[in-house]
């Protein structure tokens, strides 16, 4: 499975541009908090999940998270452009799962037409330790109580 994460500056490994990379290979030897929303400059996902991961990011580093990633069914150059918006650098990699192929692998889709968005992500939140899911929370539709970055660090503790 493989998802994308633009690259504004030449690294070593990683050209300019979106790069795709294997999830299972980019999360190996490493425990990462990968949190999952409906879309990129939508009301809650903007004023509220993203910022408090950004707002928590030193605290879950402490806690033994080696990498924060956003994922959202949206394509790298929007969760580029969202990620500078929200000032994520360092902090938050704001990474794309444009045909939403990592989302319905886990099962955690749910279709949005009727409202204009196409196939979406549900808001959830996992903890990933070398590759395997640790934790997992799923948010009941509408809701915002179980996948945020203080419910995540509790679940550390």
């Amino acid at each position: 499975m493989r998802l994308f994460e633009f690259i504004e500056e030449a690294i070593e490994g990683c050209a300019v541009g979106p790069n795709a990379f294997p999830v299972r290979e980019r999360s190996a030897g490493k425990r990462v908090v990968i949190f999952g929303l409906p879309g990129a400059f939508t009301p809650t996902c903007s004023a509220r999940h993203v910022p408090g991961y950004v707002e928590s990011a030193e605290e879950l580093f402490a806690a033994g998270i080696d990498e924060i990633w956003c994922v959202s069914v949206n394509d790298a150059f929007v969760m580029s452009a969202w990620g500078r918006d929200l000032q994520t650098s360092g902090k938050v990699k704001m990474i794309a799962d444009g045909s939403a192929r990592f989302t319905q692998a886990l099962g955690l889709d749910q279709d949005l037409t009727e409202r204009g968005m196409g196939i979406r992500s549900q808001r959830y939140a996992m903890v990933v330790d070398n590759g395997v899911v640790k934790t997992l929370s799923v948010e009941a539709p509408g809701k915002f109580e179980v996948s945020d970055a203080r419910s995540i660090l509790a679940t550390l503790h």
